[in-house]
């Protein structure tokens, strides 16, 4: 138990020992502040990777063709895979119960729209209704193309807001007409887009309308598709991988590909290229808690040796209190409690110094895959209390051989 005396006693210990003891909290508190700033930088990793995947979690899986490198069925390697509609409706088909949504596009990459006397060159897509959603795009402004333009063949287009400030300035566009390589459309939507403006210099049109007017046939340039999610990111992994195998089987079939030509056919699965990402972050963690708990470790064990060193120092004392009729109980006390003030104080400080830091520098940091480095305090709390009791047990070896020394043989100690 704690009482003035005691604390009395602790202070002069320290005082007679300070540049060993300085020595032992300094290792002690740099064990603590190492291993929250780790744990804060493994935060501000994961947190940027998240964010960076954030749309992942939905388990987007985008087809495009390639060329074939295998001779198949009496068919020459290098013949350029092209996609249509009929590729895309076998596997609404086959899968459609699966998806949550889905759609395919046409791209062209660039194209002269032309409002009034302002004109740029921008990207133009033909896409069903899910595509603005899928590529994690929001409207803003006005409507999304839908159902009813798709099957009408409807000359409508969503733009984004790079487009809508280049040629509408402050006016709004919805209603506006423009020109898109010649042909007049209709705007009915703005979009905005997380990417910026790289993602906003574009312009979304109805796929049926693209392929008519523009020439391209039943052609299409990509396939999109979202599953149903599932309860759990391991049952979404598994599924999404089990998808993407039966996907590509079923084009590589229809487009008479060798089932071994990896280059025909490309699949991006996101949900996998995101749980990549994600175990790498989870062993860097790891990584930093082994790190941090090494250097802890050793400041227990410098914890231990100083009080060796004290409880060698102080034997004659020792042994006149046991002559005095102190009991072994209050000896090990003694040294306990010099032992767990010398830890708690250095993790404490270890600790707050370490928060202070990443409160400080953590939003100066501006990066796209590092995002506000924090702590679970909760986590920073319980490895003090861990530490902590580790510094009792480090100290109850000295402790406990001080309580076995014998009056006689302290009192002859020189």
């Amino acid at each position: 138990m704690f009482n003035i005396e005691r604390w009395q006693e602790i202070f002069e210990a320290i005082a007679k020992n300070k540049l060993r003891t300085f020595l032992t909290g300094l290792s002690v508190a740099s064990g603590i502040f190492i291993l929250v700033i780790l744990l804060g930088v493994g935060k501000g990793l994961q947190n940027g990777i998240e964010k960076q995947f954030e749309r992942d979690a939905a388990g987007i899986i985008q087809v495009w063709p390639g060329a074939t490198t295998k001779a198949y069925k009496g068919l020459n390697p290098g013949r350029e895979i092209q996609f249509r509609n009929s590729d895309y409706d076998i596997t609404v088909q086959k899968f459609g119960e699966q998806f949550e949504k889905n759609g395919a596009t046409y791209n062209a990459w660039g194209a002269t729209i032309v409002y009034g006397k302002e004109s740029g060159n921008y990207q133009y897509r033909g896409v069903n209704p899910d595509y603005i959603a899928i590529a994690n795009a929001t409207v803003v402004k006005g409507r999304n193309i839908n159902i009813n333009d798709l099957n009408n063949k409807e000359k409508v287009v969503v733009i984004g807001q790079k487009v809508q400030l280049d040629l509408f300035k402050e006016k709004n566009p919805i209603g506006e007409k423009i020109a898109v390589n010649n042909i007049n459309f209709k705007v009915v939507g703005v979009f905005t887009d997380p990417g910026g403006e790289r993602q906003e210099g574009r312009v979304f049109m109805p796929l049926s309308t693209t392929q008519q007017v523009y020439g391209a046939g039943d052609k299409i340039s990509n396939m999109f598709y979202t599953l149903k999610k599932k309860d759990s990111y391991e049952e979404a992994v598994a599924e999404s991988e089990k998808f993407s195998k039966n996907l590509e089987t079923i084009l590589k079939s229809k487009n008479l590909v060798d089932p071994e030509d990896k280059s025909a056919i490309g699949v991006d699965n996101s949900i996998v290229e995101a749980k990549k990402f994600y175990d790498l972050n989870l062993y860097i963690r790891l990584f930093f808690w082994w790190v941090g708990i090494c250097t802890i470790i050793a400041g227990v064990v410098g914890v231990g040796n100083i009080m060796m060193i004290i409880v060698k120092e102080r034997t004659k004392e020792i042994g006149i209190r046991k002559a005095l009729g102190a009991t072994p109980v209050s000896i090990i006390g003694m040294i306990l409690h010099e032992s767990i003030f010398i830890t708690a104080i250095s993790g404490f400080i270890g600790l707050l110094t370490g928060l202070a830091l990443l409160e400080l520098v953590g939003p100066q940091v501006q990066s796209e895959y590092f995002r506000n480095p924090q702590v679970d305090f909760n986590v920073a709390i319980s490895t003090v209390i861990v530490l902590v009791i580790a510094g009792a047990l480090a100290g109850f070896i000295p402790a406990y051989r001080a309580a076995k020394i014998k009056p006689i043989v302290a009192l002859r100690d020189e």
